[in-house]
């Protein structure tokens, strides 16, 4: 009985393609038609600059003219050789050893250059590869790379995320061309199986973010996610509110709701334009202001969260995420995080707590 994991894979071919610079293919052809003709001119020159060395066979007193010299070169690098025209010099002959014998293979590989190439670079394309699995770790799969894909790693990489640590798994050519066009590795193929995510590294993965436009797709890669890594952290979204328990029950740590979100967005900023437009700075990378965590600081140590310098929306103690006001983080101890509201860039005036070597509150 064959598995339908394995049936699967070997239908879609669940390929790990690495971006690279795509030059113009009248720029391959040009480039290659100007090397073959750098090798004919320069044959030809070298054979006859040295014309007293050759002798033509069918008109020993002649010498050897430019035509002659032109002649033989054709024909010897096309590996022809009638032989009427020959070297007969030592010098001549081991010119044609060590020069116009390299030069010949030269001319054979640009003729043949485009199969080389294609085997060349699938050589280039395996040993890539093996070598970005070799430092595969800890890293981010993203799955789904649409509009929600794309801002997802955006703000992993505006915030600190390196691209070679991203993996997109998607089966839409389109979305390979624009994951490739932003230097991301991409797995080609479908999220829900097995075998697409272990080409992925899900397995070694920290964290996996699932945006696909089917809330059945979503729910489905987060059970096979999160059997492969019992360890990652999970982020799912989900376009109707009614899934979103389904969602995390099929493992997912985070969820988000993209049509309720939305919604809410809209209507705050139908009721109030500026609500709106605070929240929708709060989103945006860049300006204005920002959500973000950071580690709690010695000096902060039993201080309440109001009197910080950052305006703390939340602490994360435990695990756990409590609201400025609980009476559970009335004061501030070892090991707590904050989420805070800050400006998006450093001010004079709003220096960034924690940037700057101070020492951190780390738990005992």
């Amino acid at each position: 009985m064959v598995n339908e994991d394995d049936a699967g894979a070997r239908r879609t071919p669940n390929l790990v393609s690495l971006p690279e610079r795509v030059r113009s293919p009248w720029f391959e052809l040009s480039r290659r038609l100007l090397m073959a003709l750098g090798i004919l001119v320069g044959t030809v020159l070298l054979v006859w600059i040295d014309r007293d060395g050759y002798t033509d066979n069918g008109d020993p007193g002649s010498g050897v003219s430019l035509i002659d010299a032109i002649y033989y070169t054709t024909v010897t690098l096309s590996t022809t050789g009638y032989g009427d025209i020959a070297p007969v010099e030592p010098h001549a002959r081991l010119i044609n050893a060590f020069v116009i014998t390299p030069a010949r293979i030269a001319f054979l590989v640009l003729l043949i250059g485009t199969t080389l190439e294609v085997l060349a670079s699938q050589g280039r394309e395996m040993f890539r590869v093996a070598r970005w699995r070799k430092r595969m770790g800890k890293h981010v799969v993203v799955i789904g790379y649409g509009t929600k894909g794309r801002s997802a790693v955006e703000t992993l990489v505006n915030n600190g995320t390196v691209l070679e640590d991203v993996v997109v798994v998607d089966p839409s050519p389109v979305a390979m061309q624009d994951a490739h066009a932003d230097g991301l590795a991409v797995v080609t193929g479908d999220a829900t199986r097995r075998e697409v995510l272990r080409r992925a590294g899900v397995a070694d993965a920290e964290q996996v973010i699932i945006t696909t436009d089917r809330d059945d797709s979503n729910v489905l890669a987060t059970l096979t996610v999160r059997q492969l890594n019992p360890d990652a952290w999970i982020v799912a979204a989900v376009r109707e509110q009614e899934n979103a328990p389904l969602m995390r029950q099929s493992g997912a740590d985070s969820v988000i709701t993209s049509s309720d979100a939305v919604g809410r967005l809209l209507g705050l900023s139908t009721v109030s334009p500026t609500l709106g437009s605070v929240m929708e700075d709060l989103l945006t990378y860049g300006d204005g202001l920002e959500v973000a965590e950071r580690d709690l600081l010695v000096s902060e140590v039993g201080q309440q969260p109001q009197r910080l310098p950052d305006q703390v929306i939340a602490v994360v103690r435990d695990e756990k995420v409590y609201r400025y006001f609980d009476p559970v983080v009335t004061q501030l101890a070892r090991g707590d995080r904050l989420v805070v509201v800050r400006p998006a860039k450093e001010l004079p005036w709003a220096p960034r707590p924690g940037t700057h070597g101070e020492e951190l509150a780390e738990e005992d």
